[in-house]
């Protein structure tokens, strides 16, 4: 090795903490055994972290001391040999520190580095919300649903592991398979886990990104003022008061939308949003009163249009509405733009509801952020080990692999 490499994984603040400080950790552990220096750290996305968040961990690893210490001087990387991302509506962009706007998730590869991402959906699904970069890059994929193995109601599912193992394959001056496979068993003493990091490494998939492939959208950005354009005195000014809300249909106005944030935007948070079903709403206002973060405009009609630019996609709309699927979070993967659902619905009622119907069919039982039933992580975890995907190995029992690791 000659010289410093560093990594980063990307995650949603509290429900992966878990997952990237083993990752970080796996990392440091297994460089350490091939004589190597390095160094495990993270920061928060937001202060403090919140539900779902983007934040991220580092790894540094580096030929020798001084090396190191050089690299933890500048306090954290501004350009990394591999970016991990482990749930790939990241992929999206992230506003982790609300400071620089929507940053693209591959803002900080090198020119042929490597995105990692843990996904179940091919390449060019995922090249469709990646934003473009001038210089080629690789995107590597480890199969696998978005993981809650950070999540305090602790479940393993081998997704640390089999992003450790496919690091030895994409970058191999990190350490070598042999390495990582030893460090598993010493810190967790798991030779399954061990196992699932071989397999990954054989199994991870790799294709070359060219500078025109990928989402060619300017992400969300603003500029923040120097210190010379501020106001004398301590203020801060306050974000305006709403407004009523106008019928796209019928002119009218009435209902109420509050005024938000002009640069902190939020839909980088969620993995999931909620879709509304207007006909079947009965105005009960629990999803308006219960939304922590008053997402919801009340319409002019007097019904509740989700605004995507300020929902985080929590769920807890769902979870409160006492109409069955008249709101129902999906898969952010599924759209591509913060439109008001409201008005696309006031537009066409009977295009809205065709739209609504082909989204929920192809809502899955197994949920990629939040649960709908007691016991639903652990049947995903039996279904990842019938897959081969979770123990590594096609023979694995599902009792196996759910009693392994709970913790």
């Amino acid at each position: 090795m000659d010289r410093t490499i560093a990594i980063e994984i990307v995650y949603r603040g509290i429900f992966q903490k878990n997952l990237a400080k083993n990752i970080s950790r796996g990392i440091v552990l297994a460089a350490r055994r091939e004589g190597k220096w390095g160094i495990s750290f993270g920061r928060y996305g937001d202060s403090p972290e919140r539900n779902g968040i983007p934040a991220k961990s580092f790894a540094i690893v580096a030929p020798t001391q001084e090396e190191l210490e050089e690299s933890m001087a500048r306090y954290e990387p501004t350009a990394v040999d591999v970016s991990i991302v482990v749930d790939d509506t990241l992929c999206k962009g992230v506003e982790s520190w609300a400071w620089y706007g929507l940053q693209p998730i591959n803002k900080l590869v090198k020119p042929g580095a490597t995105l990692l991402v843990t996904s179940i959906q091919p390449p060019e699904e995922l090249l469709k919300d990646i934003h473009q970069k001038e210089t080629e890059y690789n995107l590597a994929m480890v199969k696998g649903i978005a993981s809650f193995s950070g999540l305090w109601v602790y479940k393993d599912d081998h997704t640390d592991v089999r992003i450790l193992g496919a690091l030895a394959r994409i970058c191999p001056q990190l350490y070598n398979i042999g390495s990582v496979q030893q460090a598993i068993i010493d810190e967790w003493g798991d030779p399954l886990k061990a196992t699932s990091a071989e397999v990954s490494f054989a199994r991870v998939e790799m294709r070359k990104v060219l500078p025109q492939e990928g989402n060619p959208e300017k992400p969300f950005s603003f500029q923040l003022l120097k210190w010379w354009e501020m106001r004398e005195g301590v203020v801060i000014p306050a974000i305006k008061m709403g407004e009523a809300m106008k019928d796209p249909e019928t002119g009218k106005t009435g209902g109420y939308r509050p005024a938000r944030n002009a640069t902190f935007k939020k839909f980088s948070t969620r993995s999931m949003r909620p879709v509304i079903d207007f006909d079947t709403c009965i105005k009960c206002t629990l999803c308006w009163l219960q939304c922590p973060d008053s997402c919801f405009d009340v319409t002019a009609d007097g019904l509740y249009d989700a605004n995507m630019e300020a929902c985080c996609g929590c769920g807890v709309c769902e979870a409160v509405c006492p109409v069955e699927k008249c709101v129902t979070m999906v898969n952010e993967q599924h759209f591509n733009d913060n439109a008001s659902q409201w008005e696309m619905w006031k537009k066409d009622k009977a295009g809205y509801k065709q739209w609504v119907d082909e989204l929920l069919a192809r809502v899955p039982e197994k949920r990629m952020h939040g649960f709908q039933i007691r016991g639903q992580y652990q049947q995903e975890i039996k279904e990842l080990a019938k897959l081969g995907l979770a123990g590594g190995r096609e023979e694995v029992s599902t009792e196996e692999v759910v009693d392994h690791g709970a913790g």
